[in-house]
């Protein structure tokens, strides 16, 4: 099985060498053929240029610029999309995640799993701006969603290429990358992995991230259950309205008739009238709903991302022993 390594680069100028020299050990050991696509997500530091130095000297990497920062998640997808191997692995790249687990994982997704993705059990972070928010983020994705999962945060994954590339990640979805797999029907199985303390540069994480997961929660929650058919949700909310309308407006009516009352300014007349045109709006939100969802469906080859230029993307990957073949 061939394997293409994908790692985000934000601002990671001393893990670069450090992270190709572990990847590409690890590789070699495994002798199969091999890419390390390094995604340059818009960095200042002089990453760019230490990628540019890796790609000229191992025609194995292939560099993606974006032309600005987008984030983790298009990087990721970017990435996913311009692997040619049949698997990907996927890799931070501060070197907190261990490359020599990437055989272990392999081994997994040979066995006939379709993802595999790591769980720090033994995660070196701070536990107030890491761990904490990362338990409590996990447990209520794990009840949410009802994808049994200790790590989700974890971006050391193996995914079977024609799964991962089916995948349209957008916000900061690339931590449901399991959760949206297994909706579309993969096997997905979660491993303990190996996890170091950073050794250069900060994290890009913190407890601010929070807010964005829940939001992103929110939206899988949708998108699992109800994306391919809005209806499903806006309808039923609608026909609970219509339920509501039909009851009050009975009441209302049996008020009226049978007592004689006096209607104006009457609660049950006005919760009659604005549940009636709730119901009618839901139902044209599930029929907007459903318009959008295929015009989503449609536009599939649609990106979140711009790249400015690639490297070594022309050519097969060759080992760095052959200089002969390398790239001009």
């Amino acid at each position: 099985m061939s394997v293409s390594v994908v790692v985000p680069i934000y601002n990671e100028v001393e893990n670069i060498p450090l992270l190709h020299e572990a990847v590409t050990k690890v590789m070699q050991q495994l002798g199969r053929p091999y890419e390390l696509i390094l995604v340059n997500d818009g960095s200042k530091d002089g990453s760019t240029a230490a990628l540019e130095d890796l790609a000229r000297r191992d025609s194995h990497v292939k560099v993606i610029e974006f032309r600005k920062n987008y984030g983790q998640t298009a990087a990721m997808q970017a990435g996913m999309q311009a692997a040619a191997m049949d698997s990907i692995v996927l890799l931070d790249g501060d070197l907190q995640n261990d490359p020599t687990d990437i055989p272990m994982m392999l081994a997994k997704l040979e066995e006939g799993y379709d993802l595999v993705h790591g769980w720090r059990k033994n995660r070196q972070d701070t536990f107030i701006n890491r761990k904490l928010p990362s338990k409590i983020a996990n447990w209520l994705i794990s009840r949410v969603t009802g994808f049994p999962v200790h790590d989700l945060g974890c971006t050391l994954k193996a995914i079977k290429t024609e799964i991962a590339q089916e995948l349209q990640l957008f916000g900061e979805m690339h931590r449901f990358i399991p959760i949206l797999a297994h909706w579309r029907g993969a096997k997905c199985v979660e491993v303990v992995t190996n996890h170091h303390p950073r050794r250069f540069g900060t994290s890009k994480y913190g407890i601010s991230r929070t807010t964005r997961v829940l939001l992103d929660l929110m939206t899988v929650k949708y998108f699992i259950q109800y994306v391919v058919s809005p209806m499903k949700l806006f309808g039923s909310i609608g026909l609970l309205c219509f339920v509501v309308t039909a009851l009050s407006g009975t009441a209302t009516a049996w008020m009226k008739l049978s007592g004689g009352v006096d209607m104006t300014g009457n609660p049950l007349l006005l919760l009659t009238a604005m549940s009636g045109m709730m119901g009618v709006q839901f139902l044209f939100f599930g029929m907007l709903g459903e318009l959008c969802s295929r015009i989503y469906f449609a536009a599939q080859n649609q990106t979140n991302y711009t790249v400015r230029k690639t490297w070594n993307f022309e050519q097969q990957a060759v080992p760095l022993s052959t200089p002969t073949r390398r790239a001009a």
